[in-house]
């Protein structure tokens, strides 16, 4: 997986379509990321006690990473993400403008 968190990305496929937003954590082993504020839903939380409220939460899930493309902080446009070795350290690199991500 290439994204890291923090990563701007922008969403390709889905309700949130053309929206953008910072990787917040990362599931590799099911390749899926959470996006703040993106691909969110109502879930409604039943009361555990008499004392508290039942409500409606707003939670967000996780989506695919084949859905969303990385947004280069240098040039500003989606771009896919590459590696390249400078001085025996390995660094990621926009393929557009092949400035280090």
């Amino acid at each position: 997986m290439k994204l890291r968190r923090g990563d701007t990305v922008k969403i390709l496929i889905g309700k949130d379509k053309g929206k953008t937003g910072k990787v917040e954590k990362l599931f590799p082993v099911s390749e899926k990321i959470l996006v703040e504020g993106i691909n969110q839903f109502k879930r409604h939380v039943k009361s555990r006690t008499q004392d508290q409220k039942s409500e409606i939460v707003d939670i967000t899930k996780p989506m695919a990473v084949a859905n969303v493309v990385m947004v280069c902080p240098n040039c500003k446009k989606t771009a896919r993400i590459g590696y390249k070795t400078e001085k025996g350290v390995k660094v990621r690199i926009c393929k557009k403008c092949g400035k280090g991500v």
